[in-house]
């Protein structure tokens, strides 16, 4: 192997799969133990190495990186197209090695340690809410069992809370109570640790210039804002706004053949956490749209006069996402424009 060797990568928990070629296009294979890696890229001159985007890979991305190798992530489902028969680690890495060069591919940017830690208070956070709806739904049921109803919403479950740790006799049996205090405490409890968590999420977003920039444009608020700059690395990746809004699934699934276009309904592909928060704030912007004088809302208010409110919020989101990559490559606030 000498100066320009390009490597497939697949990485695991333990067994790792190396398979390459250098300039002279001998090809060469190595399978490693985790405790190998690193020792064993150090005597590696300087190479191309591509991995697929996984959990663990922009870890190794930035510790081979360090080692003066140039590491490219690819997103899994491109790769798949390069496994020609059956499938093993060995197979991937070769798939990792012939996808690599492709003059098409496209690749992913590698994250920070910063990114990686601010967008996993995030998917705690979504896990935490989960397990609240969880859990309030259930005492919902338990407490409908007896007659005991309340209204939709945070308050409603207050009440139900109110209830069941109150000291009334009589509306509620004592076993029942007993079963119904454990989910009471950890209701609150995941209350508790949800809101600590926000709590951090909106001290690195105050500590992040460019998050506090995103927040200036309509329907993106601090959770939305921290979520797209921890998870795009680097914007330049994608060419324009639409092909931003279309890795976030938020533009039409195309069926076109012979010259006719045909549009279905949006792809859904890329993020869906980036995604869904995208259009909860667009649902935000449409309910205050009539009260707002700035270019897009009076422009999604428009819509909603023509189109479902569902689709105008999804439209509305697509024009956020094309305004989020405008700001972040030009480094510019948002501008409002009047109507």
């Amino acid at each position: 192997m000498d100066q320009g060797s390009t490597i497939g990568f697949d990485i695991a928990k333990h067994v790792f799969q190396v398979h390459g070629s250098d300039r002279q296009g001998q090809v060469f294979r190595r399978k490693l133990r985790r405790k190998e890696v690193l020792s064993y890229f150090e005597q590696l001159p300087p190479s191309v190495i591509g991995m697929e985007a996984c959990g663990s890979a922009h870890y190794w991305a930035r510790k081979l990186t360090a080692l003066g190798h140039e590491v490219r992530l690819m997103p899994a489902a491109y790769v798949k197209a390069y496994v020609k028969r059956q499938k093993n680690d060995a197979v991937d890495a070769q798939a990792c090695w012939e996808a690599v060069g492709r003059p098409t591919m496209r690749f992913v940017a590698i994250k920070s340690e910063e990114q990686q830690s601010i967008l996993m208070l995030h998917r705690v956070r979504e896990l935490l809410v989960r397990q609240r709806t969880q859990t309030s739904n259930a005492l919902r049921g338990h407490l409908a069992e007896f007659g005991i109803i309340a209204k939709q919403g945070t308050a409603g479950t207050d009440e139900l809370l109110a209830l069941v740790e109150g000291n009334e006799e009589g509306l509620i049996p004592a076993l029942a109570r007993t079963a119904l205090l454990v989910l009471a405490g950890q209701l609150r409890e995941v209350r508790a640790k949800i809101a600590e968590i926000e709590r951090e999420i909106h001290a690195w977003h105050r500590s992040n210039p460019l998050s506090r920039r995103l927040e200036t444009a309509p329907g993106i608020g601090p959770l939305t804002a921290s979520a797209i700059v921890a998870t795009i690395a680097d914007p330049s990746c994608f060419k324009s706004g639409r092909q931003f809004s279309a890795w976030l699934g938020l533009t039409p699934n195309e069926n076109s053949t012979g010259g006719k276009q045909r549009l279905g309904r949006i792809t859904r592909a890329g993020d869906p956490y980036l995604r869904r928060l995208l259009v909860v704030g667009a649902h935000a912007v449409l309910r205050y749209s009539g009260n707002a004088k700035s270019a897009p809302t009076r422009w999604a208010a428009e819509l909603l006069g023509k189109k479902p409110y569902t689709v105008a919020a999804v439209a509305l989101a697509n024009k956020m996402a094309r305004v989020i990559w405008a700001m972040m490559t030009k480094g510019e606030a948002f501008r409002a424009v009047a109507a």
